[in-house]
């Protein structure tokens, strides 16, 4: 069977592709000149042109976590300038520097794109977690997770090139204190012995068993609990559905915002502002607390389960966290990955082979024949 090619983001954009090669002209190499990129395989600034490395200088000042209700304070844009595509397939609004364009989504492979200006008035992150794994250990994850699927064609798996693209995606953090108070009916197992008739061999019979019972009490409790860095995506559409699958990210790699972190790669714009952002985060750890409360109760079984949740001493932040996506064509289709910027998970979608998934159900069909025949 012939191999296909996959087409890749370079060959759909034309060069320079951001996230691949593309350099930032707004950090000029102090050697020759030329742009500069974040490289993550060297924690630093590089040239493409001429080989030379500047790292970024770390701020000592810590991370600033704000009250909620001093979001006015805070810095407004990226620190860059930036020109925003607008996918209207998966509703993603990605930040790129000029001159580097895009005719398709970074997320979804989509061509039905808009250019738009950015949104000065977003507020700033305060903190991000720098691209820190190299693109080469990315497209091998992505390999391994395509060797690992069944019942999909041969000649995706064999398919030589795969170009994925670096992302930092926007999310709102919270800490809070949680003060809950809860009350709810205790239930606990106790065993009676009841005699009932039965028919035995085709007579009457009476028999004894034991039966389960539930004595109810009144229970309550309180309980305190601190949230830290609690993750609420920021964004909306297809593409918020496959970050969710990737799990959590460790905020324990966070720095303070440096525009120099974005040089060269894609950022995406929060479409979820920050009311929005904490009233989602609100309404999960109230679902969280009634769960721990839950678990609170005694005895082995419970019901009528009422709590009542305080939060108290609301702190937020806005963070870029890393992704790296990889959309691709084959035999016409479209189909979006995902890989965590820390972990290496792999998330979505990859065609099926239905000659594969045929051989299977005829195979199983055969096995299934031949044991009914032999007994």
């Amino acid at each position: 069977m012939t191999e296909e090619r996959v087409r890749t983001d370079e060959e759909r954009e034309g060069p320079p592709a951001a996230g691949t090669r593309a350099s930032s002209e707004q950090f000029p190499c102090r050697e020759c000149g030329a742009g500069m990129r974040w490289d993550p395989e060297r924690d630093a600034l590089a040239c493409d042109f001429c080989g030379a490395t500047r790292e970024v200088e770390v701020l000592a000042d810590e991370i600033v976590e704000r009250p909620l209700e001093e979001a006015g304070d805070a810095a407004r844009g990226l620190g860059l300038e930036l020109r925003v595509v607008q996918c209207r397939n998966c509703g993603a609004r990605l930040a790129l520097e000029p001159p580097v364009t895009s005719d398709s989504c970074a997320y979804c492979g989509s061509t039905k794109v808009m250019v738009q200006e950015a949104n000065r008035n977003a507020i700033r992150p305060e903190s991000l977690v720098p691209l820190d794994v190299g693109k080469r250990q990315v497209e091998e994850q992505f390999k391994k997770w395509l060797r690992k699927l069944w019942f999909r064609p041969n000649e995706l798996k064999r398919a030589k090139r795969f170009d994925a693209v670096g992302i930092y995606v926007p999310f709102w953090t919270f800490d809070c204190l949680a003060d809950s108070q809860w009350t709810a009916m205790s239930g606990t197992y106790y065993y009676v012995p009841v005699t009932q008739p039965v028919m035995v061999n085709g007579k009457l019979q009476m028999q004894t068993t034991m039966q389960q019972r539930v004595r109810w009490k009144p229970a309550r409790g309180e309980r305190s609990d601190v949230y830290d860095d609690l993750h609420v995506h920021a964004s909306k559409g297809r593409c918020a559905e496959l970050v969710r699958e990737l799990g959590p990210f460790d905020t324990s790699g966070l720095v303070p915002y440096r525009p120099e972190y974005l040089a060269g790669w894609r950022a995406e714009e929060y479409q979820i502002d920050l009311a929005d952002g904490w009233e989602a985060g609100r309404r999960e750890i109230h679902e969280d607390q009634r769960r721990r409360c839950g678990a609170d109760v005694p005895g082995d079984t419970q019901r009528d389960l009422r709590v009542r949740t305080e939060l108290s001493d609301v702190r937020w932040k806005h963070v870029l966290l890393p992704i790296w996506s990889l959309s691709y064509r084959f035999r016409g289709a479209t189909y979006a990955v995902l890989i965590h910027g820390q972990t290496g998970r792999v998330v979505g979608k990859a065609p099926y082979s239905f000659v594969k998934i045929v051989a299977a159900i005829l195979a199983v069909c055969v096995v299934l024949a031949l044991y009914l025949a032999l007994g």
